[in-house]
């Protein structure tokens, strides 16, 4: 797995070379935009009713007023501690949801995305074809809500033990992992399509081989460090690396 995790976040340094090289710009700035534009307006709003979400569950279980008595103790540190906590959480999870809700509408241009990166890189072309364009997207749509049921399951999971003191406070790494490998798991999709492999196949690839997964999803949420430049590069990128990272052996033209 450390191998895979290697190979993975060494992609996207190729990818950023093998973009250069053969001039995708195009196919990383209009989907990066429109990335940043509708992650930018979730966030904000978002961000707001998490908040406000919070501090409702807070008065209505009580949990407020009895806290308040302890707001020079430890007691006091941990619960707002905790609600930082599950504020983290809740954002997580809004990211996953926008995540998969992205993918779906981006799924035409990453599907061509990942297609022309493993022409390059063989040397030939795939015939373009509309029918076979379709049943892609089609594919992906059904992954990304299969992905995203998983995912919203695992989260939420994450989100009651981030109500638990001290345990609580490893579940955004955990919460975070968990987005690493369904991102990743996506990207690679379109490369397991594009080898005729079904879905299941698919599932069992990505699932013996999370490194590549997880290493994918983990430099795209890196990449968020850097506002607008990172945000707009994260996805394609994404996409390039991925398909990269299946063909380790190759020069990677």
């Amino acid at each position: 797995m450390l191998k895979e995790l290697i190979i993975a976040i060494q992609s996207y340094s190729q990818a950023h070379q093998f973009i250069i090289k053969h001039k995708l710009w195009k196919w990383i700035l209009i989907p990066g935009l429109l990335y940043t534009l509708l992650f930018l307006t979730g966030m904000y709003y978002f961000g707001q009713t998490s908040g406000d979400f919070i501090e409702w569950m807070a008065m209505k279980t009580g949990l407020r007023g009895w806290i308040d008595q302890f707001s020079n103790s430890f007691v006091g540190f941990l619960f707002v501690f905790g609600t930082a906590l599950l504020w983290l959480v809740l954002m997580l999870l809004y990211f996953s949801l926008f995540k998969f809700l992205f993918l779906i509408i981006g799924s035409p241009v990453f599907a061509y995305l990942s297609e022309k990166t493993a022409s390059i890189i063989e040397g030939k072309d795939f015939p373009f074809s509309f029918a076979q364009l379709g049943k892609d997207i089609l594919r992906g749509i059904k992954l990304a809500l299969r992905n995203s049921v998983w995912q919203t399951v695992y989260v939420l999971s994450i989100l009651l033990l981030s109500l638990i003191p001290l345990i609580g406070w490893l579940t955004p790494i955990l919460a975070v992992l968990v987005e690493c490998y369904y991102y990743g798991f996506s990207m690679l999709d379109y490369s397991m399509e594009r080898q005729k492999k079904s879905p299941a196949e698919s599932i069992f690839y990505i699932g013996n081989h999370k490194g590549l997964a997880i290493g994918n999803g983990f430099i795209f949420y890196l990449m968020h460090m850097f506002p607008i430049i990172g945000w707009i590069l994260a996805p394609s990128y994404a996409v390039v690396a991925a398909t990269l990272s299946t063909y380790p052996n190759s020069s990677k033209q």
